[in-house]
């Protein structure tokens, strides 16, 4: 991109301080904002039938996070996206990236690659979570992101791998013993 295109592009950014259990999306409203974290931590959540959260992303730096399907289709949001720690996230409206892009080809191609990313990674987690064990899935995440599990709760942890926080600490115990 050229000076230009990315002073037009930092020009729509709009910088803001997420405090703790602040949610940025959340089921009814339309997700208006592509939102890239600078600083803390987020989950994307629903709530089953009978009120049971089940997390769908953990998101820390360098990661977007927003309702994605609700911010692409622009229709209400199904997911509440709640900040886990005090955050700074830089956010970018629907309409004024969607402008950008119509007309700066090197962002839309940016935008096109971290979405196609965005869905391997989804299509690989669900995968992971029919092929793969508790135990197994745990230590791909410990792999992945071993930052994460000393910041973000053990419960969310576990919700996110489909199991129960208990479960997740007999684990942790069996993992450990065996080191």
């Amino acid at each position: 991109m050229s000076d230009a295109d990315i002073n037009r592009l930092v020009g729509i950014i709009q910088t803001a301080r997420i405090k703790k259990r602040q949610f940025i999306d959340q089921p009814g409203y339309t997700s208006q904002y592509r939102n890239y974290i600078v600083k803390g931590s987020f989950r994307s959540f629903f709530l089953d039938a009978e009120g049971k959260e089940h997390t769908v992303q953990i998101a820390m730096e360098d990661w977007f996070v927003s309702d994605f399907y609700s911010y692409i289709t622009q229709t209400p949001a199904t997911l509440f996206v709640e900040a886990l720690e005090d955050s700074v996230i830089l956010r970018m409206s629907y309409e004024e990236i969607e402008g950008l892009c119509k007309e700066i080809h090197g962002l839309s191609e940016y935008f096109r690659i971290t979405t196609e990313r965005a869905f391997a990674f989804s299509r690989k987690r669900a995968l992971s979570s029919l092929s793969m064990t508790a135990e197994e899935r745990y230590l791909e995440l410990l792999e992945r992101y071993p930052a994460m599990v000393d910041r973000i709760p053990q419960k969310i942890i576990a919700s996110y791998l489909g199991m129960t926080p208990e479960f997740l600490s007999r684990i942790r115990k069996n993992l450990s013993s065996q080191s």
